[in-house]
């Protein structure tokens, strides 16, 4: 179960691939500054995952416009998000939770995808400004896709 509204948002440091190499990005870099939204996916190269991220990064500019900052968030290695996003052209800044402490932290691991073990579950997150989670959706199965217009929402309400 996601963790609740409410409740304060864990504070992580994940890695991400640019073009300069591996960078660290840190939730409670935004605090105090604006609000975040995480949206963990299970797998990269996957049909689902790969049509919310390519939804996300056309539409970026709405998420944007609300002053939020979109990560999307998975097991997968940063050097796997590299290649997926530049096939795909997904522009979302990817992090790598590949050793699922974050996925653990939000509550939101899928156990035994398909078979080839445990990843991250379909959820999405608002976290305000004050580090506290504003929305909270994990999907009833990794085909379902959160509600986008209650993220945008959230984001709206401040």
């Amino acid at each position: 179960m996601a963790l609740a509204v409410g409740t304060n948002a864990p504070d992580f440091t994940l890695k991400t691939k640019t073009a300069d190499g591996l960078k660290d990005v840190k939730l409670s870099d935004h605090f105090g500054k604006q609000p975040v939204v995480l949206l963990f996916f299970p797998l990269a190269y996957t049909g689902v995952c790969t049509q919310e991220m390519c939804d996300i990064s056309g539409g970026l500019t709405v998420y944007s416009d609300l002053g939020a900052a979109v990560y999307g968030i998975s097991v997968d290695s940063p050097f796997t998000h590299e290649a997926w996003a530049k096939a795909n052209k997904i522009t979302v800044t990817l992090l790598s939770d590949l050793n699922k402490t974050v996925t653990k932290a939000y509550d939101v691991v899928f156990p035994n995808l398909a078979g080839v073990g445990d990843t991250s579950a379909r959820a999405a997150f608002v976290i305000g400004k004050d580090g506290v989670i504003k929305y909270s959706e994990q999907t009833p199965t990794p085909k379902d896709l959160p509600s986008f217009e209650k993220v945008k929402a959230a984001l709206t309400k401040g």
